[in-house]
């Protein structure tokens, strides 16, 4: 049986990139029938409502949501599979922050910050969360991004439920390393 750390990065492969694994498919907003999803999740291990309550509870991130009567769940963000999760533009703040793995500051450095694999750049309201983002890829290299004037200059900002902002692109020109 798989630990919850381990089940809750199950969960947001199958509900982010490849649902496919356990034999379910999201609608066109992402959604995945709670279900389906516990019937494929309990092919190889343990899942049933509550736990899977537990997980969404408790995932710090705030990476899902069920709808209304729960009997619909979704990654809020992250997906790197073309869906529409509703998301409405919003201005953003003057600065946003990105944190990276310093093995990535060539590539950034050359291409500014691309989606990659991901459907949006993800961005930090603050410094210290970019900090901590980054160091999950190594040793942590923060940019802070000049998002007011992008966004005057005709970029298009989302903020997700759980508080990511998201963006298509950020070009080497908004970006300045801290």
């Amino acid at each position: 049986m798989m630990d919850e750390k381990k089940l809750g990065q199950y969960l947001s492969l199958i509900l982010r990139h490849k649902p496919e694994v356990i034999g379910i498919q999201l609608d066109e907003h992402g959604w995945a029938k709670v279900d389906e999803l516990i019937a494929g999740i309990r092919k190889t291990q343990f899942m049933d409502q509550t736990l899977l309550e537990k997980l969404v509870a408790e995932d710090e991130k705030g990476r899902y949501a069920f709808n209304d009567d729960k009997t619909l769940i979704r990654a809020n963000q992250g997906h790197s599979i073309p869906v529409d999760v509703g998301l409405k533009e919003v201005q953003p703040p003057e600065v946003l922050w990105h944190g990276t793995g310093e093995k990535y500051v060539a590539s950034i450095d050359r291409e500014g910050l691309i989606s990659k694999s991901r459907l949006y750049v993800h961005l930090s309201a603050d410094f210290q969360t970019a900090l901590k983002v980054g160091s999950r890829h190594g040793k942590p290299v923060v940019y802070a991004v000049d998002a007011r004037r992008m966004h005057e200059e005709g970029y298009v900002f989302f903020l997700s439920v759980n508080g990511v902002w998201l963006t298509q692109r950020v070009p080497m020109a908004y970006l300045k390393k801290r």
